[in-house]
């Protein structure tokens, strides 16, 4: 039975540690946190899982909240020049919906059921110097944890990373009693977007009290949104948010009259810079340490691809470690696996400069085209859970004007 040490216990490395643990190897779990530590913890993410990930968690029978997780069906866009402006709006459908699982209540359940099924979980942080004795003990150790001193151990890929500093400021809050905007009928993320500012998301979810909504702000530094770096208590943040959307926002501000947060701790501020990094790395002579999803491939959340593409890294790096046998995992295996991961996520890199930078003239030109026609609507909303689709239509100039023209000329 080959041993397995994955460091981490977020979605990619939970989620391949019940994989593994479901195939018959032996796996070890490392965690700084219990299920309780988390589950009473701040939230660290503002994930959306679309259906391309969520198919992930189902092909391993992982998929524990469809039935009570809010179906989120789409994305609604609103552009706004100025404070109180609406300069078009649009709202595009995703072929399947997704859903958005606070990480407290997934990853502590996860752990949970990862002990149950006879899993051994050592709660204990990892430092870089403790890895030269841990990993000669396995076949396999797997870094899944994207935050702290171990990611360093992972070189930054200079020729694929866009980012030395955080283009966004980024703060978030989960809330009860938001508004529903009057005429809608089915759960979307709404989107406002300020060029020069930034952008505000909000997305239905579901935390460990039921249903909610998570508000995330990504603020051009020193911008007009850049309004929570002291780290505000979760009361405090709702009063600034709440003030800024009315100002900035109103169409959103108005809905918020009535919301709280779900509980004392419901807030998060950070910021760190989209990076990629070299997969894998020797801690001692011969032992080497392979780097998944955001230990390799960290993207600013406003793509929303963050939990999406550590989803994918955990299912192709199964399929890779079942492929493998009985065989070595050396750091050409290493490197071969990443590939195959980097195949997939590098679009949505793309996507997320794309949208971190002055949107180009004819990318522009497609999003109002998207407020006139409801198929090029659906086609940007679908880039977010299909990153690869960018190419069709919005990156190319040529593509781009060739889409537009052909949808207007059929209506």
């Amino acid at each position: 039975m080959r041993k397995v040490l994955i460091v981490g216990a977020g979605q990619a490395g939970l989620q391949l540690a019940l994989s593994l643990q479901a195939e018959g190897y032996d796996v070890t779990v490392m965690s700084a946190r219990t299920p309780d530590e988390i589950r009473n913890g701040w939230p660290t993410s503002t994930q959306v899982m679309m259906y391309r990930a969520l198919d992930r968690e189902r092909d391993v029978k992982l998929n524990l909240w469809d039935d009570s997780a809010t179906r989120i069906g789409g994305m609604t866009f609103n552009l706004s020049p100025a404070p109180g402006v609406s300069a078009f709006s649009f709202s595009g459908a995703w072929s399947r919906p997704g859903n958005s699982v606070d990480q407290r209540l997934k990853m502590s359940t996860w752990i949970e059921l990862f002990e149950q099924r006879g899993g051994r979980v050592i709660y204990h942080s990892v430092m870089t110097s403790d890895l030269p004795g841990l990993a000669p003990m396995y076949d396999l150790t797997i870094i899944a944890a994207g935050k702290g001193e171990i990611v360093e151990l992972f070189d930054r890929d200079a020729e694929k990373s866009h980012y030395t500093r955080p283009a966004r400021n980024l703060s978030a809050i989960y809330l009860n009693g938001v508004a529903v905007p009057e005429g809608v009928t089915e759960p979307r993320m709404r989107v406002s977007l300020r060029p020069g500012g930034g952008e505000i998301f909000l997305m239905p979810a579901y935390t460990l009290s039921g249903p909610c909504d998570v508000l995330l702000v990504e603020a051009i530094p020193g911008g007009v949104l850049d309004i929570f770096s002291d780290r505000p208590s979760p009361d405090e943040h709702l009063r600034r948010l709440r003030a800024m959307l009315l100002e900035q926002f109103p169409w959103e501000g108005e809905l918020y009259a009535n919301a709280e947060p779900t509980d004392a701790r419901a807030s998060l501020v950070g910021a760190f810079p989209s990076t990629v990094r070299h997969p894998y790395a020797e801690v001692a002579p011969g032992s080497y340490v392979f780097g998944i999803a955001d230990v390799v491939v960290v993207n600013d959340p406003i793509s929303g691809q963050g939990s999406n593409n550590a989803a994918h890294a955990a299912g192709i790096c199964l399929k890779a470690i079942l492929d493998r046998g009985d065989a070595p995992f050396t750091p050409q295996w290493m490197q071969q696996t990443f590939d195959a991961y980097w195949a997939d996520t590098q679009h949505s890199v793309m996507l997320t400069q794309m949208l971190l930078e002055p949107m180009p003239e004819h990318a522009q030109q497609v999003l109002g085209a998207a407020s006139q026609f409801q198929e090029i609507a659906d086609k940007f909303a679908e880039v977010f859970p299909n990153p690869a689709t960018i190419h069709d239509f919005l990156v190319d100039p040529v593509k781009a004007a060739a889409y537009v023209e052909s949808v207007a000329t059929r209506r």
